[in-house]
């Protein structure tokens, strides 16, 4: 059944989700840097962490551009369609996915064990918001085709599709 009156906000819940893992990220490496967070703090090995941050801040950005400017998710949001190629094949939200890699990139740039707890709250929160909300929407308004792409393809962590 679809409601016509309806229609999901072109941004989806991402301002939201964005601002507060944002200002997650930034409180968590401000705790790190005044020494709040000495205990999880690595002395050796540093390098890992930076390698790991770098990578995943590429990744990130890979997956935002594929996104927005090759796929051009504004654009289908606003059209009413679907997208379930290119890099929508890998990851159901890689907008968001995009935001996760990145701020975790940027928090292992710490080297903080205990800092490593925020991908997990991000993770946990952006499930929330879309279990709770453009899950609703899209379900509602694609029905079956969204269904089917449910079960295919993960919500947040990029993988090759299930058939």
């Amino acid at each position: 059944m679809k409601y016509k009156e309806f229609k999901m906000p072109v941004f989806g819940v991402g301002p939201i989700y964005v601002i507060t893992c944002l200002i997650l990220t930034i409180g968590g490496i401000c705790f790190h840097l005044k020494g709040y967070l000495y205990q999880g703090e690595l002395r050796e090995g540093k390098i890992v962490f930076i390698i790991g941050g770098i990578v995943l801040i590429l990744l990130g950005i890979y997956l935002w551009i594929q996104a927005v400017m090759v796929q051009k998710i504004n654009k289908k949001v606003k059209e009413n369609k679907l997208i379930t190629k290119g890099v929508y094949a890998l990851v159901r939200n890689p907008v968001y996915s995009a935001f996760i890699f990145i701020f975790t990139g940027l928090l292992l740039f710490t080297a903080n064990y205990i800092l490593l707890i925020l991908p997990f709250v991000f993770w946990a929160f952006l499930t929330i918001l879309m279990k709770n909300t453009e899950e609703k929407w899209l379900k509602n308004e694609f029905g079956k085709e969204y269904e089917i792409y449910l079960k295919e393809v993960n919500r947040v962590i990029p993988w090759i599709r299930k058939k």
